[in-house]
Parts: structure tokens; C-alpha cells; sequence
């Protein structure tokens, strides 16, 4: 039995989808890289920086599921799974510090499952930005940001699904509780401290006035 012929064929579907693939990792990792430094130019106040990464993001996802269009397998293998979820954890960081316009999963073009994680991990971002408020002393942006970490936390315990669905969710929802309930602390003891601050301020210039 002659198989030359069919293992030709083989080769050759198997090399173009292996050229696929290899175009969907590379957009995947690229978006991202480019998320990651979104974020850091976020907390850096460099918004323009951070709007021209998060579309280039945008951009690079996009090519990977162009790449994959004829090739459902990998294009729900993973890889482009976590890009979704790294855009959609920027885009909601970035909302939520500039009070910016909510982003959607069908806004985004990405999965309900791989929006539902970003959003969990958009937390511990949020954690970072309110303890950079604190040392500013911006006790009430501080507060209103704990307000939208506590509307996150309560929206991620409602989606009470099997892991088979939300892929994970349940382990990211837990950890971002344990932030919350961190960064709460920190709060409540930045608060105090203000408080007594006051207090002291208030007192010598009392005493100084007599």
C-alpha cells in the first residue's frame, strides 16, 4: 500500500494550520504585552500612552482570531482565551480609574467567561491604584473605588456556574475577596490615622491661639 500520496496531503494541511497557529500565539502574545503596559502606563497617569496600547491590544487580538477563523480547535485552546481576558482586565482597570465608559464582553468582541476573569483580576489593579491614593490622601476617590471593587465582588459571587463554564472563575473570585478584604483594611486604618491627624492639627492650633 502506497500512502506517499496521502501523507503529502497530510503535510500540507497540518503545515498551513501549524503556520496558523503559530500566527494566533503570536497576536496573543503581543496583545498581551501590550495590555501589561497599558496598565503600567495607566498607573503612571499616562493616559494617552495607555489608550494607544490598549488599541493596539485590540488590534492584535484581532489578527489571532483572524488567523484561526477555519480552526475552531485552537481557536478555544486557550491561548486567545487568556489575550481575551488580559484586554478585558485592562479596559475595565482603565474605566474604572479614569470614570470612563464601562466596557462589555459583546463591546469587546470577547467571551462572557474570559470577561467575567478579567474583571475578577481588575481588582488587584484596583487595589494598587487605591494604595497609591491613600499616601496622596485622596481618601474619598479611595472610597468610591472600594464601592466599585465591592460591586465587582458581589456581580462575580452571583455567576455561581460550573468551572466547565466560567473556566476558573470561582479560584479568581476568591482571591479577589482576599484583596478586597486587604485593601479594606488598609483603608479603614488610613482613615484613622487622617482621622487622628485632624484631631492633633486641631489641637495645636487651639493651644496656639491662647
Amino acid at each position: 500500500m502506497d500512502l506517499g500520496d496521502l501523507a503529502a496531503g497530510l503535510h500540507t494541511e497540518l503545515d498551513a494550520k501549524t503556520a496558523r497557529r503559530e500566527r494566533a500565539l503570536a497576536g496573543s502574545r503581543s496583545s498581551v504585552r501590550a495590555c501589561g503596559n497599558a496598565i503600567r502606563a495607566l498607573h503612571r497617569h499616562e493616559l494617552d500612552v495607555s489608550t494607544s496600547l490598549l488599541e493596539e491590544a485590540e488590534g492584535h487580538l484581532r489578527e489571532a482570531r483572524e488567523a484561526l477563523v477555519d480552526h475552531a480547535d485552537m481557536l478555544h485552546a486557550g491561548f486567545v482565551h487568556d489575550a481575551e481576558k488580559e484586554l478585558a482586565e485592562a479596559r475595565i482597570t482603565f474605566a474604572l480609574i479614569t470614570n470612563g465608559a464601562f466596557p462589555t464582553p459583546d463591546g469587546l468582541g470577547i467571551a462572557s467567561s474570559a470577561f467575567l476573569k478579567g474583571l475578577a483580576e481588575a481588582i488587584g489593579e484596583l487595589r494598587r491604584h487605591v494604595l497609591d491614593l491613600m499616601r496622596q490622601g485622596r481618601l474619598e476617590r479611595c472610597e468610591e473605588l472600594l464601592g466599585d471593587m465591592d460591586d465587582i465582588y458581589y456581580l462575580l459571587v452571583s455567576m455561581d456556574y460550573p468551572d466547565g463554564i466560567t473556566f476558573g472563575l470561582r479560584r479568581l473570585t476568591d482571591i479577589a475577596r482576599s484583596i478586597l478584604e486587604r485593601t479594606r483594611g488598609d483603608f479603614t486604618t488610613s482613615m484613622s490615622q487622617s482621622a487622628l491627624k485632624a484631631a492633633l492639627e486641631k489641637h495645636t492650633q487651639s493651644l496656639e491661639a491662647r
